[in-house]
């Protein structure tokens, strides 16, 4: 019998040393980032369409709970209900609320809806699900979704499909093989428009999508016509008259109207003009037949940072006039995509519901997969490159800069160990406390520096940490993976003027020998050893060296069986192989199912196309995970299967708008001074 001495130090024992998750033999937890996406915090907001000049803080209404991550609404017609699209336990999904007609009603209904609103769609097949729309008689949603794979890779899943709400009936009309992205029903509800790249398919962009737009009968997907060339994001202001945004030669993002017509063939355009002017940037238009000659858009103005909702007017009186609604109530805010009320008396967006910058707590998230919940999870961690240590006990990732350490349960906090800029994280089989990383830029030439490191944390009691450096040279040496019986480590390096693998011994580094791995004019990188230890998994531009396209490989450690496992294509991008727990499966990012949404309609991904996949190592059973608007990557995976319940409420908290803009909206014209130039921080 223990001595209640005993018993209160293994008590003490217990606390300071957290309890790994269950090893799942066939499933475990991937773990992987998303650009961003843990500090949007965003909320659906509205605005008087002509706010008061004296205090209009005071009519913005919040319409979403507060708590979920809710985006891209529009108010239901005929109705006093707001659709939206809904991020919440785990799954996306599109919700109708009633509208608040007051702050106090906004606060009261909000803190009720999260638990009692039900989503519109069954979370199963797990999908995006985005843009959404109701007939004008409020029986059907028009919306778009990712439930139904592309036949070929690198081609987008978005569809528009239309679901009666009455019996769940749905039909997908936007044809097999083709794309649609943010439809828009008109007025009467007879037809639906979108942008699409049509049959010649997504060829990579990640900026302008360079759609054009295409109408069809909202029924059926019957009819359906070429009208505009060259436009996305439409809108209809009546039945006739659709407005849309498009990015012209000069650079500048600006708002068309267009006039069409319904013939025997179809809908065809007889009049497209633009109506604002360049020098700043205008998109995500928004028209009602409520308010005749007034349109909503989104504007990134010169000498500003933020993208702020304004209202033209475009009547013929108007002199197309600008009035701001966002920029007084909150300058510094970001607010997106708007919409107005049928009635024409509100504009609608959303934005973070936050108001200050930076560091956000660590946050893992539960997201809904594929596969069974009972032997397999997936989190979203709010940071990179993360990994779980060899005992299931912790996590390290980097956070760009800096470096950390958190127990999976939240117990004791996220713990600092570097703070310089360090990317990818790795833990060695053999030695408790032993993360291999890289240390210097990212992104960065063959040349440049950059070492591979081991950090060795003390105890639990012990704060001590140190690091040993085990490349020399610093000709960009990086992504670092030990082998499993603890002797070993391969990286990437640039030392011959290309990236190609290297083995070094895992204690001693280049002093204890270095063997070449890989050999060619290309670059082999983001590599990771198998847990059975005969394979290494890596990146690679050899089928195309300097084209910026990336497959993944595979190759045994002596340097023998050399294959291809997945490629999504040319000029496709898939990277950051990890294997799973028997070795037979690889995770990874990729293009492989192109983009979901119009880019500019979210905030800055630098690849707003990467979503997280599985595949066999023979290249077999590809299957997608994630299904989002957002850049996902650097994902891992363990043989410990986290839960929700695993999860400490330290490590829920949400994150605190610490996002930007898209960068590549960042840009001056000439004849502008340079003062005025567009993303100073970015």
């Amino acid at each position: 019998m223990a001595t209640p001495l005993l018993a209160a130090l293994l008590a003490a024992a217990l606390l300071a040393s957290p309890a790994a998750p269950a090893v799942s033999a066939s499933g475990g937890t991937i773990v992987f980032t998303t650009l961003g996406r843990s500090r949007y915090e965003f909320d659906i907001f509205s605005l008087p369409l002509a706010p008061s000049p004296h205090n209009p803080a005071a009519e913005e209404l919040r319409l979403t709970d507060g708590v979920s991550v809710n985006y891209n609404g529009n108010f239901a017609p005929a109705s006093d209900s707001i659709l939206f699209v809904s991020e919440r336990n785990g799954s996306l999904n599109l919700y109708l609320s009633p509208v608040p007609s007051s702050r106090r009603e906004a606060l009261e209904s909000a803190s009720s809806s999260s638990a009692t609103l039900s989503p519109l769609l069954p979370w199963e097949p797990i999908a995006l699900k985005d843009r959404p729309s109701l007939t004008p008689d409020g029986s059907r949603l028009v919306y778009v979704s990712t439930a139904v794979p592309a036949a070929e890779p690198r081609s987008s899943w978005a569809a528009v499909y239309s679901t009666e709400l009455s019996t769940g009936r749905t039909r997908r009309l936007t044809p097999l093989g083709v794309a649609d992205f943010s439809p828009a029903v008109s007025p009467s509800g007879e037809w639906t428009a979108a942008a699409s790249p049509g049959a010649a398919g997504w060829s990579g962009e990640v900026e302008d999508l360079r759609t054009d737009i295409y109408v069809f009968r909202t029924a059926d997907g019957s009819r359906r016509s070429l009208a505009i060339r060259d436009g996305g994001w439409p809108s209809w202001a009546d039945e006739t008259t659709v407005f849309f945004h498009r990015r012209d030669s000069d650079g500048w993002y600006g708002v068309y109207r267009a006039e069409i017509s319904v013939t025997g063939d179809g809908v065809e355009a007889a009049s497209v003009e633009r109506i604002t002017p360049p020098g700043f940037h205008t998109f995500t238009p928004a028209a009602s037949p409520g308010a005749p000659g007034l349109v909503a858009v989104a504007t990134r103005r010169a000498g500003s940072d933020y993208r702020h909702i304004e209202v033209i007017d475009v009547s013929d009186d108007g002199k197309n006039a600008y009035f701001e609604v966002t920029r007084p109530v909150a300058p510094r805010v970001h607010h997106f995509n708007p919409f107005i009320s049928p009635d024409g008396a509100r504009v609608g967006y959303h934005r973070c519901r936050g108001r200050g910058n930076g560091d956000s707590p660590l946050l893992l998230e539960n997201i809904k997969s594929p596969g069974s919940p009972d032997t397999f999870s997936l989190f979203r961690i709010d940071g990179s490159f993360p990994s779980f240590s060899h005992d299931g006990k912790k996590i390290a990732f980097v956070g760009l800069p800096g470096m950390y350490v958190v127990n999976p349960d939240g117990s004791g906090g996220r713990r600092k160990i570097f703070s310089g800029n360090a990317f990818s994280t790795s833990w060695d089989w053999k030695r408790n406390g032993v993360i291999y990383t890289s240390i210097g830029p990212d992104f960065a030439s063959e040349s440049t520096e950059v070492d591979v490191v081991a950090i060795s944390l003390g105890d639990d009691d012990d704060e001590t940490i140190s690091m040993k450096k085990l490349t020399v040279g610093g000709e960009n040496n990086a992504f670092p993976s030990p082998s499993p019986d603890g002797k070993w480590v391969v990286f990437r390096s640039g030392r011959s003027g290309n990236k190609n693998l290297y083995i070094i011994d895992a204690e001693d580094g280049e002093a204890g020998g270095i063997r070449r791995l890989t050999e060619g004019p290309w670059s082999d990188t983001m590599c990771n050893w198998s847990p059975d230890g005969e394979w290494i998994a890596f990146a690679s531009d050899r089928h195309a060296p300097g084209s910026g396209s990336f497959a993944i490989y595979m190759v045994h450690p002596n340097g023998t069986g050399l294959r291809r496992v997945v490629h999504s294509g040319d000029g496709g991008r898939t990277n950051h192989p990890w294997f799973g727990p028997d070795s037979k499966s690889l995770v990874f990012t990729s293009d492989y199912a192109a983009v979901s949404a119009e880019p500019v309609s979210n905030p800055h991904h630098y690849q707003p196309y990467g979503e997280i996949f599985t595949v066999h190592i023979d290249g077999s059973n590809i299957r997608r995970l994630t299904h989002n608007s957002f850049e996902d990557g650097t994902p891992s995976w363990t043989p410990y299967l986290l839960e929700p319940r695993d999860v400490g409420e330290t490590l829920q908290a949400s994150g605190r708008c610490a996002f930007q803009d898209c960068h590549w909206l960042n840009i001056q014209d000439a004849a502008q001074p340079e003062e005025l130039i567009y993303g100073k921080s970015c």
